[in-house]
């Protein structure tokens, strides 16, 4: 009887991976945005802080990108928090913007965060919107930034 239980089990984890590898299949990586939110936050002050240079120590705080750009990333708290993330986080971490990678010290981790955040203030001082950015984000604009001479 214990037999027949383990044959269902495997037979519907089988079924399961199946099923999951059949709607792969139909999806478009193109048409896959990592995780933003489309509009500004209706209280910046309800949401998590971002950390201060204070608060990075050891390997968060090597390179002088790593502090700098938690500092630009509060400038810009509103608008990274409408940004995606190309570091794919959302599907790692569960974050749910660009914002969520400098709650925490992942943002000094990955050179990817780090120059989403940098490209985000350059562009909002030269008075992009969010919208805007999204799509510079979308077409790898940020790459071309140099982080160690941020």
């Amino acid at each position: 009887m214990k037999l027949s239980g383990k044959v269902n089990w495997l037979l519907a984890l089988v079924v399961c991976v199946l099923t999951a590898a059949s709607y792969a299949q139909w999806s478009n990586p193109a048409d896959d945005v990592p995780a933003y939110h489309p509009s500004a936050p209706l209280k910046v002050s309800a949401l998590p802080h971002i950390l201060t240079s204070a608060q990075l120590t050891g390997s968060n705080s090597l390179y002088p990108w790593q502090l700098h750009v938690y500092q630009k990333a509060a400038q810009v708290s509103s608008v990274i928090y409408q940004l995606p993330c190309n570091c794919r986080c959302d599907r790692a971490l569960g974050h749910t913007s660009l914002r969520s990678c400098f709650e925490t010290v992942h943002g000094a981790q990955c050179d990817v965060c780090a120059a989403e955040a940098f490209y985000a203030s350059e562009k909002t001082k030269a008075g992009w919107t969010p919208a805007q950015i999204r799509a510079g984000i979308a077409r790898r604009e940020y790459e071309k930034i140099d982080l160690m001479k941020q």
